[in-house]
Formats: structure tokens, C-alpha cells, sequence
């Protein structure tokens, strides 16, 4: 009996899930039956599977223009795609872009990420086993 091929709607879900979830304090959620990536609850990511499709939504302020010019993809529902938000929609016998969308979970990450986190990104991708300390606040001005 020959093997079963793998799905690329399926590969590309698992893909994408496990580069999400290596960014610093990520973690994992199922709003509305969906599979969300989130950090500091807020969303970054939303893999959403059917049968036939896989949708992957992000918020891309960067690559927003970009992103609407390819044929798989198209503003996000609900008024998200004004913020820029971006669905793409893989259909079976579609190969979806990894790399691209590999580039892309990154910036919508950092797009909603905390500045503290990012700051640990950064020195992470540098190779500094430490981020930069955080700059101390500054307390209320002293009245003379």
C-alpha cells in the first residue's frame, strides 16, 4: 500500500503553529473553535482549519500593501482589516508561501508584542544571552 502524502494544509499549519510559538511568551488559545497564538493575551496569529482550507490571519502594518496583492489574501472581517489585519486563505492543492509567511508571523508579532519583549527578541536574534536592562522610571519631579 503506498504511503500517504502529507497534506500541505496541514504541514503548513504545524509550520507556522511552531514558529509562533517560539517567540518570547507566546502561548496557545482556541477562541471561536480556532486555533490563536497570542502573547500577553493579545492575538497575533490566527490558524483557522477546515476540511478544504486554512486561513491564516495577521497583522501586518508593514507588509499590509504587499500582502493584499497576493491572491490568496484579502482584508480581515470584522473591521480588523482597517488596523492592518490580513486572512489568507489556502485552499487544497495549495501550496502556501512558509517563507513569507514565516516573515510575516514575525512582524505581526511585533507588531503587538510589548516593547519589553521585543527588546528580549532582539537580543535573543543578536546572540546577547541577556536583553537590555529595562530603563527605570522616572519617579513625580520633586517640588522645591
Amino acid at each position: 500500500m503506498p504511503a500517504h502524502a502529507p497534506d500541505p494544509l496541514e504541514s503548513a499549519e504545524t509550520f507556522l503553529r511552531a514558529r509562533a510559538l517560539k517567540y518570547p511568551e507566546a502561548s496557545e488559545d482556541f477562541p471561536w473553535g480556532h486555533r490563536a497564538i497570542k502573547v500577553k493575551a493579545k492575538l497575533f496569529v490566527v490558524l483557522a482549519r477546515t476540511d478544504d482550507a486554512l486561513t491564516v490571519t495577521l497583522k501586518l502594518p508593514e507588509s499590509n500593501s504587499y500582502a493584499l496583492m497576493q491572491r490568496y489574501a484579502e482584508p480581515t472581517g470584522y473591521g480588523l482589516g482597517k488596523s492592518g489585519w490580513v486572512s489568507c486563505r489556502f485552499r487544497t492543492g495549495d501550496e502556501p508561501p512558509l517563507d513569507l509567511l514565516e516573515e510575516w508571523v514575525e512582524e505581526s508579532y511585533r507588531a503587538v508584542a510589548p516593547k519589553k519583549l521585543i527588546l528580549a527578541l532582539n537580543a535573543r536574534e543578536a546572540g546577547d544571552p541577556e536583553p537590555p536592562p529595562p530603563r527605570p522610571k522616572r519617579g513625580p519631579k520633586k517640588k522645591k
